[in-house]
């Protein structure tokens, strides 16, 4: 494995020099938890008091830190949870378990003290942002649904988008460009209720990470961004039951402990009622009548402690969306479920105070289907990706200032693109299996976090991916017609095509003061499957293909820059970013094309793709009164040879102007308000421009691509969140939510179509533009509760 000989060197080379300084030093190491749930903090600060050195717990709440003999004062903290300080005398290797208590005091006080309060300004990483569940519910949402999503799309560089998309934007890049984890499980398609809410139920989270700014080693596959989305574990100390009655669905989660503060589960389920609440209201002769929607997700997690080296983790996650339609008066009938699988099953253990590891088994399935009946004529359409990935990654602490990752990860692949079947009469149209693909992909990858000294602090690391697409395939030479020629084919397994690479991953801090710094960050990614748009339709019928001999890997090379400053003992955090990302092997549907029976690459063309800008951030981090504002000012384009006469044109996720601003303030203990304001410039569009009859047919003649703007979107939501407080404690807790969303009902742009009246052979033809909105003012209620 010729291709692992420049990682296995960097490897070696930083195990020698930190090796040499680990001498007459021990180790603290454990875990980091949560004294009401015993589940373990991601992210917890862990630093000897007196020195800036420290570290974070990893995703599994592990931490480990060395430091010479003698008498230290360990501080341990995290947002939302009261510092600890404990007294180490240290003259030999300890293990340490930290129980750290939630925060129930809204002052202050307490509220400096929670998290390492400079972290945004020490770190060496760049475009990262941690959001604990409590800021997101805090969030004013649509009906009164917490979505961590919609939450990341009011962060700078992050694009909103609007009403009917839960996808991610980011810094010019498309929805599939982004690592979307679920306990280590992709994510294919995030989105409920065709986009307009996530498929991530908050009662089931634990921790939501975004990385945006130059993306560590360890991650992977995607060129723009990593969503790393942590679940539950489930209280191993006592029962618990939560949920939620809103607008449009329900909820509930149940946990607790199997055997107690050994093993513990949760189960976490949600549902909406849309269509049993408005079947009654719909008239037959209504143009809806008929027509049914829901969707369902349900989120499990088992863990068990073997010992304090061994643990086990089991979890998974189960959702579908299912549109019907079934009018016998216009004997027309569709039937359209679409939605994700995962499984995950992941072992801890630790090999001692310096070195932990993670073995993960990976299962995830996306399908969508597409089935229709009319008279004598049936269709049905099928896609799905479903993947098998297993991989192992370990974290190593030589010494206090170095934390080193590395790791191996594999994934087989399997793509149903797009398999399309149907009968009219007696004549049967067969599905074509030729379109599966398959392919193995391999990456290995180390990483240093390096804290070279009080100014410096260095995350640099190198990754290798291999891909490789294999059969069974049969690959068809055609002519100009389409006509197939001559074919050759691949038995099981056989390879086809190989593509790969190194990703060098490089971000850098340099504090300049206690409060101010700069960053920098040059980072390549390889994306080898593509997710490829219909602009044509507005169901969910974008297709996933993988890099075969015809379509290329997208290649991605992002430069950023930034200064950080804190203001006020670090009350304000700002920060101003700037970059620029060039895309490689972007993938486009031909002019013209329209879904049908074959292979859908045949239809690709390919181009490349860049985008720049800056991105200002002010972030009030603690008070009674906190939030934030993000601005990005940032330009997208796209050439492709044979569209758009070879001319660059702006990219569909493009956006001059987004701003965000978002205000939360805690008023007592009882009430909690909160605001957001959005604002963007219209969306970029294709119009037809020239209307002419064509043998008496009306045509349309568009205008080039993405040459207008829909009219700028803006919106405001409240909510207000009161919280009874009893006299006397109860078992159960109430939370209720007022919501309003879209409080000066904008109507904001989701479309424009042309509506034609008159006969255009009697010239009295009129063509009108017409706007659809979607949303007006729309207020909610919701009740949580707690048991």
């Amino acid at each position: 494995m010729h291709y692992l000989k420049p990682i296995i060197s960097l490897l070696i080379c930083v195990l020698t020099i930190t090796s040499a300084s680990a001498q007459d030093k021990f180790t603290i190491s454990g875990y980091v938890k949560d004294s009401t749930s015993n589940e373990t903090i991601i992210g917890a600060t862990v630093a000897i008091k007196g020195r800036t050195k420290g570290i974070s717990s990893n995703q599994y709440g592990f931490f480990s830190i060395s430091i010479e003999k003698g008498s230290y004062t360990l501080v341990v903290s995290h947002v939302g949870y009261e510092a600890k300080e404990l007294f180490i005398e240290l003259n030999e290797n300890r293990q340490l378990n930290v129980d750290l208590s939630p925060r129930i005091s809204i002052s202050q006080e307490v509220i400096i003290y929670a998290r390492k309060r400079d972290i945004n300004v020490k770190e060496a990483q760049m475009g990262k942002f941690e959001l604990s569940m409590n800021q997101i519910r805090s969030v004013p949402a649509l009906a009164g649904e917490v979505d961590p999503i919609k939450v990341l799309q009011l962060l700078p560089g992050v694009r909103n988008a609007g009403e009917g998309n839960s996808g991610l934007y980011v810094r010019g890049g498309g929805p599939d460009q982004n690592l979307i984890l679920l306990d280590d499980a992709v994510v294919y398609n995030p989105g409920h209720l065709f986009g307009f809410f996530s498929v991530f139920n908050s009662d089931a989270l634990k921790n939501v990470t975004l990385i945006k700014g130059g993306m560590p080693s360890n991650y992977g596959g995607r060129i723009s961004s990593v969503v790393d989305i942590a679940m539950k574990e489930g209280n191993s100390k006592k029962f618990q039951v939560e949920g939620g009655i809103g607008t449009i669905s329900s909820r509930v989660s149940i946990q607790g402990p199997v055997v107690k503060e050994k093993s513990s589960f949760i189960v976490s389920a949600r549902r909406t009622y849309v269509d049993i609440l408005a079947k009654p209201f719909i008239k037959k002769e209504s143009a809806f009548f008929g027509s049914g929607y829901y969707f369902y997700d349900l989120n499990t997690k088992f863990n068990y402690k073997f010992s304090e080296k061994d643990r086990l983790y089991a979890s998974g996650y189960f959702g579908r969306d299912v549109f019907t339609f079934n009018n016998s008066e216009r004997s027309f009938k569709a039937r359209i479920p679409w939605g994700n699988s995962t499984g995950t099953v992941r072992w801890n253990h630790v090999f001692n105070s310096k070195l932990f590891a993670n073995t993960s088994l990976v299962w995830n399935d996306y399908q969508f289907a597409f089935g229709g009946a009319q008279n004598n004529f049936e269709i049905n359409l099928q896609s799905a990706i479903r993947d098998v990935s297993a991989k192992i990654d370990f974290d190593y602490y030589p010494v206090t200032g170095h934390q080193i990752k590395y790791g191996i990860n594999y994934t087989y692949h399997k793509f149903n693109p797009q398999t399309t079947s149907g009968k009219s009469g007696d004549i049967v149209f067969e599905p074509q299996s030729v379109n599966n693909k398959f392919a193995h992909e391999l990456a290995a990858y180390v990483m240093d976090d390096w804290e070279v000294n009080d100014h410096l602090k260095i995350n640099y690391g190198l990754r290798y991916t291999t891909f490789q697409q294999v059969g069974p395939y049969t690959r068809y030479v055609k002519d100009e017609n389409g006509n197939k020629l001559d074919s050759t084919v691949y038995g099981r397994g056989q390879g086809i095509k190989n593509y790969g690479g190194l990703e060098p991953r490089v971000t850098m801090r340099y504090a300049l003061n206690d409060e101010t710094s700069i960053k920098a960050a040059v980072t390549r990614n390889l994306q080898f499957i593509h997710l490829v748009s219909n602009a044509g339709t507005t169901l969910p019928t974008d297709i996933w293909v993988p890099s075969t001999f015809r379509v290329k890997p997208q290649i991605g090379w992002q430069y950023a820059a930034g200064l950080f400053k804190n203001f006020k003992d670090n009350m304000w955090e700002t920060s101003i970013e700037v970059y620029y990302k060039s895309m490689a092997n972007q993938i486009e549907y031909k002019e013209g094309y329209t879904p049908g029976i074959g292979d859908p690459e045949e239809s690709f063309v390919f181009g490349k793709g860049w985008s720049y800008g800056a991105e200002f951030y002010i972030n009030k981090a603690r008070g009674n009164f906190t939030g934030w504002i993000g601005y990005t000012l940032s330009w997208t384009w796209r050439r492709f040879a044979e569209l758009n006469d070879g001319d660059k044109y702006p990219g569909r996720f493009d956006r001059r102007h987004d701003l965000s601003i978002v205000a939360n303030y805690q008023k007592t203990k009882k009430w909690k308000y909160s605001a957001v304001f959005v604002f963007g410039s219209g969306n970029a569009f294709t119009l037809p421009e020239r209307f002419f009859l064509v043998d008496g047919v009306l045509t349309q003649q568009y205008s080039r691509i993405n040459q207008y703007r829909l009219p700028d979107y803006h919106r405001l939501d409240f909510s207000a969140i009161y919280t009874p407080q009893p006299k006397k404690p109860r078992k159960l807790k109430t939370e209720w939510v007022f919501s309003v969303y879209n409080a000066y009902s904008r109507q904001n742009p989701y479309f424009i179509y042309y509506d034609q009246q008159g006969n255009p052979l009697q010239g009295t033809l009129e063509v009108e533009a017409r706007q659809v909105s979607l949303f007006p003012v729309i207020p909610s209620v919701t009740l949580n509760f707690k048991l």
